[in-house]
C-alpha cells in the first residue's frame, strides 16, 4: 500500500521541507513502514532519511536533524496506512448485522483490529490475532489494548463469536498481563446466554488478570427491529437488571476489598432499567469505561453541578429545546432544572426521541437519526435553538447515521441547531450564554 500523503500540519518540518499534499512516503531510514506504528517507531530517531516521491515522479531523499519522537507533521490518506482487519466472527448479538439496507457502506465494515484498539478505543475479539500480531504489540508497547470478552466459558465463547478458536483468548491475555500491557474489558450480556451463572464465572475468571486488567464493563445486547433470521434474543426485564446489579455491586465489594479498585462496572442502561441511582463518582475508579457508556449519566451530573458551581445566574431570558434519547432525557430535565435554580428565566424544553429508525428498544442519544429529529419534533420546537449531542454525528462531519445532514434537520424543523460537544460545562455554556 502507498503512504500518501493527505496533510500537511502549518509550522512543521515536513512544511519546511516543501513536502505537499499528494506525495508519497518510500521509506524511513531505508525501510518501508507497514503501518502507523512503523512509521512512528522509526520517527523516534533524531537523524532521519526519508525518501518521498513527488507528484511529478521525482523522487527526494531528504536529511533531517530534529527532536527525540518528534513528528515532521505528516497526515495519510489511510490513518491507519495499512488495510483495516476485519471481523472474522459471525457474533450472535453484532450490531453491525441489525443494521437495515441502505445505509452507507462504512457502517457495514466489521473491524476487529489490535491497532484501532490503541488508536480509537475499539474492542477486539483477539480471534483474528496471530502470535506475529501479538509480537507487535508487545514490542511496540501498545497499551491500552480493549478486549471483547463476553464471556470467559471457552465453548461458549464458540458459540456466541461463531468462531471455533474463539475459545483461545485466554493465553493470548495472559501473554499480554505478562508483558504489563494495560487492559480493559466489555461483556455484551445477552439474556439467557452469557448471564446469571455465566456471568458470575466470567468475573470470577477475569479477576486474575487484574492490575493489568484496569476494567470491565457490562452492558446489555442492543436489539434493533431488524433481527429477522438472526438468532433468538430478548431484552432484559427489571428483574433481570436488579439481578445484573446485585451481582456487579457484589462483586466490586469483594475487588475493592482486596485490591483498592472496583473493576467491574455496569452499563448505566442496567440502573434506569432497574429503576436505581447510578453509583456516587467514586465508584467508577476514574471512568475508563466512559465511552461504553458506563458513567456518562453520574459524569455529566458532575460537571453540571461544577459548572454553577459559584454562579450567582440572573434574569437573563431564554427558550431553548434539547432533544435526546429516552434513555438520557429524565437527566436532561433534572440537569434543565437545576440550571434553572440559577437562571429562572431561561425556559428549557427537554424532548425524549423515540428510536422508531432502529427500533423502541434502543434508547441511546448516539443512535436518534436525522429522520426521527425531524418527524418527532416538527411543531413542537420552541425557542431560539435545539440542543443536540455530538455522538449523534459521524466523527467530524455534521451527518446523522441515517445520511440526513445537520442543516437538512434545521431546514426541515426552521431553527437554528447548536451542538453539545463535551459534557455538562459545554451543556450548561450552551444554554446560559
Amino acid at each position: 500500500m502507498e503512504h500518501i500523503i493527505s496533510a500537511v500540519v502549518p509550522g512543521s518540518i515536513a512544511q519546511e521541507m516543501e513536502i505537499e499534499p499528494g506525495d508519497v512516503l518510500l521509506s524511513v531510514n531505508g525501510q518501508v513502514p507497514v503501518d502507523i506504528f512503523d512509521y512512528r517507531y522509526l520517527m523516534n530517531e533524531e537523524e532521519i532519511q526519508v525518501l518521498i516521491r513527488k507528484r511529478s515522479g521525482e523522487e527526494w531523499e531528504l536529511e533531517i536533524e530534529k527532536e527525540y519522537e518528534e513528528d515532521l507533521g505528516l497526515e495519510f490518506e489511510n490513518g491507519l496506512m495499512d488495510d483495516y482487519r476485519s471481523c472474522r466472527n459471525q457474533c450472535i448479538f453484532c450490531f453491525i448485522d441489525q443494521l437495515p439496507k441502505g445505509m452507507r457502506d462504512t457502517l457495514y465494515f466489521k473491524d476487529d483490529d489490535s491497532r484501532l484498539s490503541f488508536l480509537q478505543g475499539n474492542y477486539l475479539t483477539l480471534t483474528n490475532m496471530s502470535d506475529a500480531d501479538l509480537d507487535r504489540i508487545l514490542y511496540y508497547k501498545l497499551s491500552p489494548i480493549n478486549i471483547s470478552f463476553h464471556t470467559t466459558n471457552p465453548e461458549l465463547r464458540c458459540k456466541m463469536l461463531h468462531n471455533r478458536f474463539a475459545g483461545e483468548i485466554h493465553k493470548k491475555v495472559q501473554r499480554l498481563k505478562e508483558a504489563g500491557i494495560v487492559m480493559n474489558g466489555q461483556i455484551v450480556l445477552c439474556r439467557g446466554v452469557n448471564d446469571r451463572e455465566e456471568l458470575e464465572r466470567s468475573i470470577r475468571d477475569l479477576t486474575k488478570y487484574l492490575p493489568q486488567l484496569q476494567s470491565v464493563s457490562v452492558v446489555p445486547v442492543g436489539l434493533t427491529r431488524y433481527r429477522d433470521g438472526l438468532y433468538p434474543l430478548e431484552p432484559f426485564t427489571r428483574e433481570d437488571a436488579c439481578q445484573v446489579l446485585e451481582m456487579i455491586h457484589r462483586w466490586q465489594k469483594k475487588i475493592f476489598d482486596m485490591h483498592g479498585t472496583h473493576f467491574i462496572h455496569a452499563g448505566d442502561e442496567w440502573y434506569i432499567l432497574a429503576g436505581q441511582p447510578v453509583p456516587e463518582q467514586d465508584r467508577y475508579d476514574g471512568y475508563p469505561q466512559l465511552e461504553n457508556g458506563v458513567g456518562m449519566v453520574r459524569l455529566l451530573e458532575e460537571e453540571v453541578k461544577a459548572a454553577l458551581e459559584g454562579v450567582s445566574g440572573d434574569a437573563r431570558e431564554r427558550r431553548i429545546t434539547m432533544a435526546t434519547g429516552e434513555l438520557a432525557a429524565p437527566f436532561l430535565a433534572g440537569h434543565a432544572e437545576r440550571i434553572r435554580e440559577k437562571y429562572p428565566d431561561i425556559r428549557i424544553q427537554v424532548i425524549p426521541v423515540q428510536n422508531r429508525f432502529f427500533g423502541e428498544r434502543i434508547t441511546v442519544a448516539g443512535l436518534v437519526t436525522g429522520q426521527d429529529l425531524i418527524r418527532q419534533l416538527k411543531g413542537r420546537i420552541s425557542g431560539e435553538k435545539l440542543l443536540i449531542t455530538e455522538h449523534m454525528l459521524k466523527s467530524k462531519e455534521p451527518v446523522f447515521l441515517d445520511d440526513v445532514t445537520v442543516e437538512e434537520v434545521e431546514n426541515a424543523l426552521q431553527i437554528k441547531i447548536s451542538i453539545v460537544e463535551s459534557g455538562g460545562n459545554d451543556l450548561v455554556r450552551h444554554i446560559v450564554e
